[in-house]
């Protein structure tokens, strides 16, 4: 019986020892960072670049009402996003936004786990882009 108890302890250190979490900060537990949220500044800075895709992963509906000016649509939430994004060059650095910055967020973790190493997420989305003075194009 004694075995048996340090027998499932041991399991259940195992077990959360190979546990990866991801959060806002794209930091994983098991490795380097996943992604890096940015700032609207930095966001700036880095879309100047010439290798740098900007990937709105908002619906259709909201990248025609207004976009990041040379924004690539991918909807993170439609049923062939993983299929679309595995397509992309990943060579590439991808500012990755939605509306508010939680899709994004689930895109950068989707995308990382696609091989995907130069991801960055907008922090506060296209309306926090909007509010710092920026004018998007329909």
């Amino acid at each position: 019986m004694r075995f048996l108890r340090l027998g499932w302890w041991m399991g259940l250190v195992l077990l959360g020892m190979s546990v990866v979490r991801a959060d806002d900060s794209g930091v994983r537990a098991d490795s380097k960072p996943a992604f890096q949220s940015i700032t609207v500044k930095e966001f700036e800075k880095l879309r100047a670049g010439t290798n740098v895709v900007i990937l709105d992963v908002r619906t259709e509906k909201e990248f025609k009402e207004g976009h990041i000016p040379g924004a690539v649509l991918l909807d993170v939430n439609s049923a062939g996003f993983d299929k679309e994004a595995g397509k992309l060059d990943r060579s590439k650095v991808y500012l990755v936004h939605c509306a508010a910055g939680v899709r994004s967020l689930k895109a950068c973790n989707s995308m990382r786990g696609l091989e995907f190493t130069n991801l960055y997420n907008l922090r506060g989305g296209y309306k926090g882009w909007v509010a710092d003075g920026n004018q998007g194009v329909k």
